[in-house]
């Protein structure tokens, strides 16, 4: 295993571990190496300093584990966790996923539930969608044994 320093296009720093040079080469050209921070997938290794040995017959000492650039949470509604505030990783895959749904589904905003339910019927062509619902507009659709999923909506990540 080798570890690298690790630096996103927004220029947030963070480490990885990967199991040699050619593998981190392979994973970062298909874009599965992301920010922690932002989500970004154009990562670059960054500089290191080298372990050096003093003596040929002693070790190299270990090197410290790299500290992540602490990047401070949006002031206005953060999400936060039952623990805390959201751990940097989730927020970032959050983002991805909003992504994804944006890309892939029609927004539907508050016809949220009559669409799911025309849907269901087959009066409305199958297709993804998303919008908004109240509690008792989802505990209906479940009750119509239409099944929906409920996705913390974050801020966009380049908003």
């Amino acid at each position: 295993m080798i570890h690298y320093q690790l630096r996103c296009s927004q220029d947030h720093g963070f480490d990885g571990w990967f199991k040699d040079s050619t593998a981190f080469d392979k994973l970062a050209a298909a874009g599965m190496v992301d920010c922690p921070v932002c989500g970004d997938t154009r990562v670059r290794r960054d500089l290191m300093a080298p372990a050096i040995a003093k003596t040929r017959t002693e070790p190299a000492p270990a090197p410290a584990p790299a500290k992540m650039e602490e990047t401070p949470a949006p002031s206005t509604g953060a999400p936060t966790a039952t623990a805390g505030p959201m751990p940097a990783q989730l927020f970032a895959l959050l983002q991805r996923m909003r992504a994804e749904v944006e890309k892939n589904c029609d927004h539907v905003g508050r016809d949220f539930a009559e669409e799911a339910r025309k849907m269901h019927r087959g009066e409305s062509e199958q297709r993804g969608i998303y919008g908004e619902a109240t509690e008792e507009e989802a505990e209906a659709l479940a009750d119509e044994g239409i099944e929906i999923g409920r996705i913390p909506w974050v801020p966009r990540a380049d908003g």
